[in-house]
C-alpha cells in the first residue's frame, strides 16, 4: 500500500514516518514538497503519487496568529484537506487526518465524546472543524483523530518552552484553570500505526495488500485520541520540572486564564473521552507515564 505522509518535519509527522515503517511504501513530504497553502500543488502531488492512503498531520497550528491570518488558516486546515479528500475519492484511497480539542467550546463538565456537538470559539478551531466536515462529506474511507495538547522532543511546543524557561527564570506563572490531557506526539503516531494494523488485520490482507474499503467504511470514522488522565497547564508544568532532573527547580505559580489573556479563546475543558478508540483499536498510556518516557529520551 502506497502511503502519502504530509508534514514530515512536524512533531507528529516525524514520528509517523518511523511508526508506519513496514505498513506500506511511505512517501513523506515536507512543506517544500507539498505546501498546503498551495491547493494546486496539493492536487498535483496527489495525482502524481497516486497513494492508496493519505496520512495528514500537517496543519496551521499558530492558534493566536490565526485570529489575524484567517484565510491562511482556513486554506491549510479546511480547504487543503478537502482537496485531499476529493483526490482520494478519485483514486479510491482512504485518509487519516488529525484534528483538535479546539473544535469544542470547553464548557462541558465531563470529557467530550465523539457525539458531542462541536462549538469552536477560535479561528483555529473553526478551521479544523471545517476540515473534518469536508472529509466526512466526501464519503471516502477515513479516520479523523482528534487529539490535544501535543508535545514532543523536537519542534516548538509547551514541553520545550517550559524546559527552556525553567533554566532562565526563578518563577513560572502558569494557567491552572484549563484542563486537558498532554499527549506525546509519539503516542499519537504509535496509536495510529496500531489502528492501521488493526484495519489490515480485520480485512485479512497482508501489509502490502490493497486497501479494503469495506473495513475502512465499517471501522473508520471519527475518534478521540489523547493520553489518558487529566491535568492543567500548571500541573503539566510541575510534572515537566519534576521529571527533568537536569533542570533547576523554579517556583511554579498557578494563575487564571484571565491573568494571561491571549487573542484566541482556549477551552477551559479540553478533555476528550477516548473509550471508542481504545475499544476499537488499542489502549493508550497516561499522560504522566508518557511524559516520563519522552523526557527520559531527551
Amino acid at each position: 500500500m502506497k502511503i502519502l505522509l504530509t508534514g514530515g518535519t512536524g512533531q507528529v509527522g516525524y514520528e509517523l514516518e518511523r511508526t508506519l515503517q513496514g505498513l506500506g511504501e511511505i512517501v513523506t513530504l515536507d512543506r517544500s514538497q507539498m505546501d498546503l497553502s498551495n491547493l494546486d500543488q496539493v492536487r498535483d502531488v496527489i495525482r502524481t503519487i497516486k497513494p492508496q492512503l493519505i496520512v495528514n498531520p500537517a496543519a496551521y497550528t499558530a492558534v493566536d496568529l490565526a485570529e489575524r491570518e484567517t484565510d491562511l488558516a482556513m486554506r491549510i486546515n479546511a480547504e487543503a484537506p478537502e482537496v485531499m479528500a476529493i483526490e482520494a475519492k478519485k483514486l479510491g484511497a482512504a485518509m487519516i487526518h488529525y484534528s483538535t480539542d479546539y473544535v469544542f467550546d470547553g464548557d462541558k463538565v465531563e470529557s467530550y465524546t465523539e457525539e458531542d456537538t462541536p462549538n469552536p470559539q477560535s479561528v483555529y478551531g473553526r478551521s479544523k472543524l471545517a476540515g473534518e466536515l469536508a472529509i466526512q462529506a466526501s464519503g471516502i474511507p477515513h479516520l479523523i483523530l482528534r487529539t490535544s495538547w501535543v508535545y514532543g522532543a523536537r519542534g516548538k511546543n509547551f514541553l520545550l518552552t517550559v524546559r527552556r524557561l525553567a533554566q532562565e527564570r526563578d518563577e513560572l506563572r502558569i494557567v491552572a484553570d484549563q484542563l486537558g490531557a498532554p499527549t506525546w506526539c509519539r503516542t499519537i503516531a504509535e496509536a495510529t500505526a496500531h489502528a492501521l494494523i488493526q484495519m489490515q488485520r480485520y480485512s485479512g490482507t497482508q501489509k502490502d495488500a490493497d486497501l479494503d474499503q469495506d473495513v475502512w467504511l465499517s471501522r473508520g470514522g471519527l475518534y478521540h485520541l489523547t493520553a489518558q488522565g487529566s491535568t492543567s497547564w500548571h500541573g503539566f508544568t510541575q510534572a515537566i520540572v519534576a521529571h527533568a532532573s537536569m533542570l533547576k527547580k523554579p517556583l511554579v505559580t498557578p494563575i487564571t486564564t484571565q491573568d494571561y489573556p491571549l487573542p484566541a479563546k482556549r477551552p477551559h475543558n479540553s478533555l476528550l473521552s477516548c473509550e471508542r478508540f481504545m475499544q476499537t483499536f488499542c489502549g493508550l498510556p497516561t499522560w504522566d507515564d508518557a511524559l516520563k518516557l519522552c523526557q527520559d529520551g531527551m
